[in-house]
């Protein structure tokens, strides 16, 4: 630091300064504030307090050795405060370099370096001014130095600011490295043997034998017992699928039938390629009269036929019926309305599920975010932002709530008919309503494949939930997936573990987030792993004793 002090004051004065100074020195040292803000403006009347004219000698400079850190606080005009790197000796040279003339009202300068272990008390030379100074600068540099000493510096800030460099990234470039440290269960599989009722194995693998083998080998690792596939389209698909997953796995394996909505879709998918929701279709479907094709379920005799095929399908094995989200946000009539989940004519369709105890687990519509805006306030913005063809926004197709609604409707006309909600009724962000469902409906009960992503960043709500309705939620995971994403699962549902992934995937695939876990008890774990399977899909009972009892 270099305080100014005017020659023309008697020694006392000088020495007085001079113990000051020190003071201040010894101060920033012992406070370890070795700098203050560089555009200070503490002393824009300085011309005005001194009745002098800004200095032309002394100017801040970087000095080629530094060896100590020091502030000019001195006579600089309108930039006052400065802040430089600069050696006694450095101060020196630039003093001597100054003309003669322009010495003529030197002042003395304090230097102090805050730097240094043992503050560094050197009287050095600089130019002055040609204005008079006496007393009155005196008392304002012993009230810098009380207020100096009163009043500690919020911060240090550095003398010379480092040139920062920030990478322009895109949102979807953004995948951020969680710092937090926090304890780690290393789970490996589920505490008790698992059915998982949320499965796509001809989506995922299209019924190749090598990757059905290799994940029956991840089953037993992971101790799930049975899995439940959704993809048993109805005709003459359900063989081919009934065979691929029996004929070496009989017992590990449930079925749930589909649906031809369309009609001559055998060579389809029974539902979206992997991770790839409908979006595209929905582009790509039609938007008017003049464009919609006739569907199988406009024509005459359908719904008859579709019951006579569930029946079919229910002599073979089948286990349920699985409905896709098509229904209500893709399909259409030849006359460009959409065709609607709650549609009287499907009625029959319900009624003979539950007369042959076939369960109708239903995906309808989709998070909340995907019927929003894509924009700064949609907190799926990376994931949207990525893949538009996700969004449901702004498509002509009924709301999310009305997509729910539909649902509803159906569930209250057919008391007698099973329904499991999937993905936790896509209404995971929103548990208050999904327990009016729950509440309203006895015959609806959840599972939450995918969505423990929404689950997981409300552990304690999510949790309560459980406790509330253990009785009715089944596990789910919409896989087959890698043992990464299953053991997250475990996690979530076993361990009190905080922050950590939800997927394997970098960045996720459903929110730019993280979440914890539950710490379920054993007697709501073992309903959720495998009692509430037991008790609502068909089937299930048989083969899980069939692997508990190896």
């Amino acid at each position: 630091m270099i305080i100014p002090i005017p020659n023309s004051l008697p020694n006392p004065v000088l020495r007085f300064g001079k113990l000051i100074g020190k003071l201040i020195g010894k101060w920033f040292v012992s406070r370890k504030l070795f700098q203050v803000p560089s555009d200070a403006r503490a002393f824009a009347g300085w011309n005005f307090l001194f009745g002098t004219k800004p200095t032309t000698g002394v100017r801040p400079v970087k000095a080629t050795k530094p060896s100590h850190e020091c502030l000019l606080l001195g006579d600089t005009g309108a930039s006052v405060l400065s802040n430089i790197k600069m050696g006694v000796s450095e101060f020196e040279r630039i003093h001597k370099s100054v003309k003669p003339q322009e010495k003529a009202d030197s002042f003395s300068y304090l230097a102090i370096s805050a730097t240094s272990p043992k503050p560094c008390l050197e009287l050095c030379r600089s130019t002055g001014s040609n204005g008079s100074v006496g007393k009155r600068t005196t008392l304002v540099f012993i009230l810098l130095g009380v207020m100096v000493l009163a009043s500690p510096l919020p911060y240090p800030i550095r003398a010379e600011e480092p040139t920062r460099s920030i990478p322009n990234l895109s949102i979807s470039e953004f995948v951020p490295v969680p710092q937090v440290k926090l304890p780690r269960t290393d789970i490996q599989q589920a505490k008790f043997p698992a059915v998982d009722v949320h499965t796509h194995f001809f989506v995922r693998f299209h019924h190749d034998p090598e990757s059905l083998r290799a994940y029956v080998q991840v089953m037993d690792r992971n101790n799930i017992a049975v899995s439940v596939s959704l993809d048993g389209t109805l005709g003459p698909r359900l063989d081919a699928h009934l065979a691929y997953l029996w004929t070496e796995y009989r017992d590990r394996f449930v079925v749930f039938a589909n649906i031809d909505w369309e009609g001559n879709q055998e060579s389809k998918p029974a539902s979206p390629a992997p991770g790839t929701p409908l979006g595209r279709e929905i582009e790509s479907a039609p938007k008017s009269n003049s464009t919609a094709r006739k569907l199988a379920l406009d024509e005459p005799g359908f719904v008859q036929t579709t019951i006579e095929q569930l029946r079919f399908a229910k002599s073979k094995g089948v286990s349920g019926l699985k409905i896709f989200k098509q229904l209500g946000l893709v399909y259409r009539h030849s006359d460009g309305s959409f065709v609607a989940i709650d549609d009287p004519r499907w009625d029959p369709i319900w009624e003979a599920c539950g007369k042959l105890g076939l369960p109708v687990i239903m995906h309808t519509a989709d998070p909340n975010a995907f019927f929003e805006p894509i924009d700064a306030r949609n907190e799926r913005y990376e994931e949207l932002s990525r893949r538009p063809e996700w969004s449901f926004y702004n498509l002509g197709t009924p709301s999310r709530s009305e997509l729910h609604e539909a649902r509803n409707r159906v569930i209250a006309r057919h008391p007698n008919t099973t329904f499991i909600a999937a993905h936790f009724g896509n209404d995971a962000e929103d548990l208050a309503e999904t327990s009016k469902w729950l509440d309203t409906y006895p015959n609806l009960v959840v599972e939450f494949a995918s969505r423990i992503s929404e689950l997981g960043r409300q552990p304690r709500t999510a949790r309560k939930f459980f406790e509330a309705y253990q009785d009715r939620i089944m596990l789910g995971t919409d896989g087959p997936f890698p043992e990464e994403r299953l053991r997250a699962y475990w996690r979530f549902l076993e361990t009190p573990d905080e922050y950590f992934p939800y997927s394997e995937k970098s960045p996720p695939p459903q929110g730019l987030w993280s979440i914890s876990g539950m710490e379920l008890p054993e007697t709501i774990l073992r309903k959720v792993y495998f009692e509430n399977a037991c008790r609502y899909i068909p089937g299930v009972q048989e083969k899980y004793d069939a692997f508990t009892k190896k």
